[in-house]
């Protein structure tokens, strides 16, 4: 018996693509359109002013700043820093949950229709606006940057806990259900404990996302090493600047580290 014919057959090197020809061209044509509107001049920036400048620039950042003062100051700002994403991420996750529930039609499909909205709405607008707001709302501070990140990440958690609830195994919900439970019962006890895993995962990856963004956050005021940072910027206390990127560059590996391990864990 024949092998069935298949609609779309590989091509060989030979055969001639014209919507694939058009495709690449296209792109080549924005590139290189990109590059003529931006008008991008490569030669100041390997001049020989440039490198002189960058030098003496990437000169002030050693030796790193030790004094005991400092560090003392800098390991504060990156417990804060960790706090604001650690908080930013719980609540952001909390919030993600209540709207993940309708958003993936557990409630109806209007309520998914508007939860779905509202997700959209908080992920579209970037956590850096986010924190300019609360910056002006509630002043200086981690007040801010903890907010930011809460409604950011909760439209980002808030989408992706949705698809994996609308997606995951519904058999253990489903006997629930049948047996007399309520829904909530059958959420906490069939659904919830059979995509846990993986909601886990997303959220910790997040997190250490969190913390990235938290840093980022403290130029605007919010609080952190960020924030430290930009005054030493302006300052161009370079040496000051150089033990903050290491502080960083600790906090990070760290992060990366416990996300690691919890992902393992969970298999």
């Amino acid at each position: 018996m024949s092998a069935p014919e298949t609609s779309c057959a590989p091509r060989g090197a030979g055969d001639f693509c014209l919507s694939c020809l058009l495709t690449s061209g296209l792109l080549v044509v924005a590139v290189v359109a990109s590059f003529a509107y931006l008008q991008i001049d490569f030669g100041a920036l390997f001049s020989r002013e440039a490198a002189v400048g960058m030098g003496e620039f990437v000169a002030s950042f050693f030796p790193p700043a030790s004094a005991p003062p400092f560090l003392a100051k800098t390991a504060l700002g990156a417990l804060q820093t960790f706090a604001v994403a650690a908080v930013g991420t719980l609540l952001a996750a909390l919030l993600g949950v209540l709207c993940a529930l309708p958003a993936a039609g557990r409630a109806g499909g209007a309520l998914r229709q508007v939860a779905r909205f509202a997700l959209n709405v908080l992920r579209s607008v970037p956590e850096l606006v986010w924190a300019l707001v609360f910056v002006r709302v509630v002043g200086l501070g981690p007040t801010a940057g903890v907010l930011a990140i809460a409604l950011t990440y909760s439209g980002m958690l808030g989408k992706v806990y949705g698809e994996i609830l609308e997606s995951g195994e519904t058999h253990a919900t489903t006997t629930l259900l049948r047996n007399g439970s309520g829904r909530l019962q059958a959420f906490l006890y069939g659904l919830l404990p059979t995509n846990a895993p993986e909601l886990t995962s997303y959220t910790v990856y997040r997190w250490e996302c969190a913390i990235r963004s938290s840093a980022v956050l403290g130029f605007v005021g919010a609080g952190g090493l960020g924030q430290q940072m930009d005054v030493s910027m302006k300052m161009f206390a370079g040496a000051e600047v150089s033990t903050m990127l290491l502080a960083f560059m600790l906090l990070v590996w760290l992060a990366d580290l416990v996300s690691s391990t919890l992902r393992e864990a969970l298999g």
